[in-house]
């Protein structure tokens, strides 16, 4: 794997020239390589937070966006998404973890041999762990392993997180910490002989030790999911750990006082849109979580709609991006959800605006099908406009362009008339998906990555018309779409299943709860 440098110093007994070998250098002003099989270092694949202070940790365990209050909060850690995408991120962004090891250099965790990342069970702790082979001079094989652990945690508005190393006896190993956070959050670490230790406060935040800090949270977790109602019986392992996984990451991207949803911990994404604050409402209430289901239909209802397309956690709108036209219909799932029901009939008696507005794709406007289905439009013009002998397409009067927004007009936005056409829409667009999943819809112009919200909502609304097998499947993709840890991306690599886009993305854990509860609803 071409690892190279770092001398490491060994006791009088042990075998000398024991050598480390690993490769990049940190003091590259562009973003370091990733390892084999890894989305690059900076890129969030774990969110961490109970609806104060939230963070995003990478692959590696760096903190790589970090924000309060809420997670729809102030940007704490200066790591701008088009600077993701251009490779040119500096490498002493946000809170880095290194090891010294024997005499030489601290190196960072994207210079070890293997990473791995899991959560607590339970809980939204993440553990990161690095193993750096230590092998002798000049020969092959392996003379021993240091291993590296980050343990973070939030409780309230602290961040807490603890490096340990652990490794062969007589070889030196010190753990260090980089921070480069804003000056609002108070940071203060620790350092002493095979451990460091960090506790980042927010604003007004008071905190109790990092080891307090991180039993709270476990505790705080563990005692929040129990709140909710679990699957029904006959639900396998793997559904319960997707279920629990997606609950605890809606619960991190929640404000726990205003019900701001943020779509993701990440530069760009840490915004309120509508449908994605929707779908979490709708997930929240078939979960058993009436108060978090009244916050978020709160801080929903209370929004200026029509003043844009996204909102800061205070409610006021994000320059940029015109109104889209599914947002009201979106309100009116939730209001209806907030009374313990779906979509009522009632509600398409009266029409939202849904003409020339883009749609959930966030293109030029126009008249599209996912649009038409949110604003209440009766069936029998939806069929008029969009209806082909394939299906559901997304612009009216086309024949080649199905829209897996299809899925809508059987959950949430009931239209029972339409069953058909959703039905023969969705089964040919699973029919051409990939391992990973489905795209958008036939006419997607944005590669050939699936996409994990549309995946999803068509398991969840396959499920509602019977077609279980289908919806099995595709939550199969989906579990092959996550990382290791259980995060749902935005989308992934359709040949390596590797994010390429924001990590865990909230809508899309929001549709996997409703996807497994349909499956698998309690008695």
């Amino acid at each position: 794997m071409g690892w190279v440098r770092a001398l490491l110093l060994v006791a009088a007994a042990a075998v000398v020239g024991l050598v480390l070998v690993s490769g990049g250098s940190d003091a590259d002003p562009r973003t370091p390589p990733a390892l084999p099989g890894l989305p690059p270092p900076f890129f969030g694949t774990a969110v961490v937070g109970d609806g104060g202070m939230t963070a995003a940790i990478d692959a590696y365990g760096n903190v790589v966006d970090l924000r309060a209050p809420g997670p729809a909060g102030q940007a704490l850690i200066d790591n701008p998404a088009d600077r993701q995408a251009a490779g040119s991120v500096e490498a002493d962004t946000g809170i880095v973890p290194r090891v010294a090891i024997g005499d030489g250099p601290a190196l960072p965790l994207w210079r070890a041999d293997s990473v791995s990342q899991s959560y607590l069970r339970g809980t939204n702790v993440v553990r990161t762990v690095a193993r750096f082979l230590l092998r002798l001079g000049g020969e092959k094989g392996t003379a021993g392993v240091v291993s590296v652990t980050v343990t973070d945690a939030v409780a309230g508005g602290v961040l807490a997180r603890v490096v340990e190393t652990e490794g062969p006896v007589g070889v030196r190993m010190v753990p260090s910490l980089g921070v480069n956070v804003e000056a609002s959050a108070k940071c203060e670490t620790e350092q002493r002989m095979g451990k460091a230790a960090l506790l980042c406060r927010a604003p007004g935040s008071s905190a109790e030790g990092v080891a307090e800090t991180i039993r709270l949270a476990t505790f705080g977790d563990r005692a929040w999911l129990r709140r909710g109602w679990s699957l029904g019986d006959g639900a396998p392992a793997w559904a319960r750990g997707m279920y629990e996984r997606s609950l605890l990451t809606l619960h991190a991207l929640t404000d726990r006082r205003t019900g701001a949803v943020a779509a993701g911990a990440r530069d760009g994404w840490a915004y309120v849109w509508p449908r994605d604050a929707g779908a979490a409402a709708l997930a929240f209430a078939a979960a058993g979580y009436r108060p978090e289901t009244r916050r978020v239909a709160s801080f929903l209802l209370g929004l200026g709609l029509d003043a844009g397309a996204r909102f800061h956690g205070d409610g006021t709108p994000v320059e940029g991006r015109a109104a889209q036209g599914d947002a009201a219909g979106w309100a009116v799932a939730v209001r209806a959800a907030n009374r313990g029901s779906f979509w009522s009939q009632e509600a398409q008696k009266e029409p939202r605006e849904w003409r020339d507005r883009a749609d959930y794709r966030e293109g030029e406007p126009g008249d599209f099908l996912a649009n038409a289905i949110a604003s209440g439009l009766p069936a029998a013009e939806i069929s008029d406009r969009f209806e082909s002998a394939l299906g559901l397409n997304r612009v009216e009067e086309t024949d080649a362009d199905l829209d897996s927004a299809a899925a809508w007009a059987v959950r949430p936005f009931v239209q029972p008339a339409l069953f058909p056409a959703a039905r023969r829409t969705l089964l040919r667009l699973a029919a051409d998906g990939t391992r990973f999943g489905i795209t958008p819809g036939e006419g997607w112009h944005g590669g050939s990555d699936p996409w994990s919200a549309p995946t999803a909502w068509s398991a969840w609304s396959l499920a509602a018309l019977g077609e279980r097998p289908t919806a099995l499947r595709l939550l199969a993709d989906l579990r092959r779409a996550a990382t290791p840890a259980g995060a749902l991306p935005e989308r992934v690599g359709a040949r390596t299943g590797i994010p390429t886009s924001t990590t865990p993305l909230a809508w899309s854990h929001a549709f996997a709860i409703l996807a497994l509860r349909e499956l698998w609803p309690s008695a």
